[in-house]
């Protein structure tokens, strides 16, 4: 009698992964904040000292009202410094921070984010929830999943 196959019983579990990799597992919970009257030489300053390249803008109630990043802040810069002209009184965060802001849900699997990531061209995601801000995922969040991804499944 010969061998018909030489796979063995198939284990029904093998090749599913029912556990999911959620956004929440790898969102930064810690951030550096910023409100719209905060002066934008306040942000650069905390942008250089964090080594961060921009952050989210929330009101007196933890809501969040807009995003300021390293561009915002150089568009300043272009306007007034560039040219010696003195500086705007009204250099704030308000001014110059984008409030049409894309939010990205913490019960959200890391690798749909990272599709988002790539179809929005965004460098960071605010996690909101119940109107609050609760946390960020970065770009470099999703990279940390999929290593531990690679190490845990992938052969």
């Amino acid at each position: 009698m010969g061998i018909k196959s030489f796979q063995g019983k198939r284990d029904e579990s093998q090749g599913k992964n029912d556990e999911q990799i959620l956004v929440s597992d790898y969102m930064t919970t810690k951030l550096i904040t910023f409100k719209a009257e905060d002066s934008l030489d306040h942000v650069i300053n905390l942008l250089i000292k964090h080594k961060i390249s921009g952050g989210p803008v929330v009101n007196d109630e933890n809501e969040l009202i807009g995003i300021i990043s390293e561009t915002d802040c150089i568009k300043h810069i272009s306007e007034s410094k560039y040219y010696n002209m003195p500086t705007d009184t009204n250099n704030t965060v308000g001014k110059y921070m984008v409030t049409d802001v894309d939010t990205i849900d913490k019960d959200m699997n890391i690798f749909d984010a990272a599709f988002k990531f790539i179809s929005s061209h965004r460098r960071r995601f605010p996690v909101v929830a119940n109107g609050k801000l609760i946390g960020q995922l970065s770009q470099k969040d999703v990279l940390k999943a999929a290593i531990k991804v690679k190490g845990n499944t992938w052969k």
